[in-house]
């Protein structure tokens, strides 16, 4: 359903929230009318300062071997394994999902006559139907469904139901909603295993030239499953335990059908690769962490700091630095897998001191992210309170301003909330001299829009703005949605938290599990989007590594920026400089 107010598009001047509000002056929006480009300042055209392959923040690039979950429902029948849906297409966009395939499948033969045809629903005589509100809920099994939806089944139901067979194989909606959460009730590696050994078994009749034959005719089903499993959620295979699994099946395709082992082959190469890049990535920002941690001149000597390099000697472009920060925030958000999202609240895994080449944390990429948003906080306020002069402060604030409304222009709300937090900390909004010397008029416009009241209903309608104007764009700029990235992992964790797993009958709620899956696909879909911007070295280098200040160090920058009021900033700037000075001489 389409908001019923004007949707955020990159403009400012349309956004219903401040149109008939004259306390709100509406800034100048360079998307004033759509589609047309910002123009650069003096016509001038910003190119890379630098063959990107000089970078050294360019990071391996998730995007090009790593294949997209979604696909029209229509078209999720059948599937071969050399054969994909696109990137951007969002199964769950407009509808709910439901299983396009027969839900009697359950009640076909798999033993020795699993070869014949699939039942029909409504032929099946151990269906139980009844009607429900508007629609009509039945049973097939262990497996209940309403207007055709699957909303509950049995764990081993639905292991079972996304095994493929000769003249059967899951549509790509269950398949991806079915390995995303499953983690929540078994290991990927048990649910990996029991799927290949089904799928075989289900293949053997007694004679070993039919059982070839028959596990021929299932293979490229077999291989389309893991191809899809690898491509979507390739981190799970950094379990040794996984890729020797992955390694047995690709033996066992092997002696039966030279075409899906060379598919098989294809697809554990494309599988490392991804791999590499991710411990290339995860190099990278260790590196990248390290030279950032080291801390700024000691304030004892403030006045020396201060002359050091500041943000607007780097870059006095709030268009040019916005672009940057996008360049950053796509990077990073293309390492993060969706099965992140879950396993922040996933079962503990009983082997988790299980030591293996492919073990690392398995949130990794999802904290470092959110690291990134406290760091870029830190860097506003550090560049802020830096200064001695009040006026430089003043200048730092107002192109801080600026770049966080190129920010919510291009789409970019996770840099933009980052910007506005860095400027309400505690030390920053104290210096009431400085900020008096600013129009904050955009700071404010800019504050309402990221508004956390009402759950962030005013953010929430830029959002869905921001992914029609995606949908419907007409060049790579509008293409790019970056959400907030706390509140969207809040979201995830309430859903999971507000719903059951597990019904009272024992079955697995799988609505609950549609819908964890219909966030973290919209996710996938804006993380998908190639940055189309320029990358500039020094800027990049500079904003992820200058080193900032910690919470203490920004409060005693603020007051030798601007001197206590009262008897307990007294105190507290006493205690800090003491606190501080231990810890140097340490």
């Amino acid at each position: 359903m389409p908001p019923t107010t004007p949707p955020y598009a990159g403009k400012f001047s349309t956004c219903g929230l401040y149109s008939n509000n004259n306390n709100y002056p509406q800034p100048h929006s360079p998307y004033h009318h759509g589609t047309c480009a910002k123009p650069t300042k003096e016509n001038k055209v910003y190119k890379g300062a630098y063959p990107v392959a000089e970078n050294p923040y360019d990071i391996p690039q998730a995007h090009s071997t790593y294949c997209g979950v979604h696909m029209d429902s229509a078209s999720m029948k059948e599937h071969h394994y050399n054969s994909r849906g696109s990137a951007l297409d969002n199964l769950y966009s407009s509808v709910q999902p439901h299983s396009t395939s027969c839900p009697a499948r359950m009640h076909r033969q798999t033993s020795n006559n699993s070869s014949g045809s699939e039942q029909s629903c409504r032929s099946n005589p151990a269906a139980k139907s009844r009607l429900y509100g508007h629609g009509v809920t039945a049973s097939y099994g262990e497996m209940c469904y309403h207007d055709n939806s699957l909303v509950s089944a049995s764990l081993e139901a639905l292991i079972q139901h996304l095994v493929p067979t000769v003249d059967y194989y899951p549509d790509r909606s269950y398949v991806f909603t079915f390995l995303l959460s499953s983690r929540l009730f078994l290991h990927p590696y048990e649910l990996m295993t029991r799927v290949c050994h089904l799928c075989v078994e289900q293949q053997r009749c007694g004679d070993a030239l039919l059982d070839k034959i028959r596990f021929c005719e299932v293979a490229p089903k077999l291989v389309q499953l893991l191809t899809e499993w690898t491509e979507t959620f390739p981190y799970d295979f950094r379990d040794e335990r996984m890729m020797r699994c992955l390694k047995d099946m690709t033996h066992h395709v092997a002696r039966g059908d030279e075409y899906s082992w060379r598919a098989m082959q294809q697809m554990t190469q494309r599988l490392i690769k991804r791999l590499s890049a991710l411990g290339q990535y995860e190099e990278a920002t260790a590196a990248l962490n390290s030279v950032a941690s080291e801390r700024p001149a000691s304030l004892k000597s403030k006045r020396e700091s201060a002359q050091r390099m500041d943000i607007l000697a780097v870059c006095d472009d709030p268009f040019v630095l916005a672009q940057q920060l996008t360049h950053i925030e796509l990077d990073r958000l293309s390492f993060i897998g969706p099965e992140e999202f879950i396993q922040t609240f996933a079962m503990k895994d009983p082997l988790e001191n299980h030591k293996g080449f492919f073990r690392k944390r398995k949130t990794s990429n999802l904290e470092a992210y959110v690291n990134w948003f406290n760091r870029l906080s830190f860097l506003v306020a550090t560049e802020i309170c830096m200064p001695m002069k009040k006026k430089q402060r003043a200048r730092i604030i107002e192109f801080f301003i600026d770049v966080a409304q190129e920010c919510f222009n291009i789409g970019n709300f996770n840099s933009l909330m980052a910007i506005i937090t860095g400027m309400n900390m505690s030390p920053v909004a104290r210096l009431k001299k400085t900020w008096n010397k600013v129009n904050t008029d955009k700071f404010e416009i800019l504050e309402h829009q990221m508004d956390p009241s009402s759950n962030f209903s005013n953010y929430r309608t830029a959002l869905r703005g921001a992914t029609q104007r995606s949908e419907t764009a007409h060049s790579s700029e509008e293409k790019i949605v970056i959400p907030f990235f706390s509140l969207l992992i809040k979201d995830i964790y309430f859903l999971n938290e507000g719903c059951a797993s597990r019904l009272s009958t024992g079955h697995i709620n799988f609505e609950k599990l549609w819908d964890l899956a219909k966030q973290v696909s919209e996710f996938l879909v804006w993380r998908q989007v190639i940055c189309p911007f320029d990358r500039d070295r020094r800027i990049l280098q500079y904003v992820v590594t200058t080193p900032v200040f910690s919470e203490d160090e920004l409060h005693l920058a603020s007051y030798e920026s601007e001197g206590p009021e009262n008897n307990m900033e007294k105190d507290s700037r006493r205690s800090l400089r003491s606190s501080l000075l231990h810890r140097e001489n340490r």
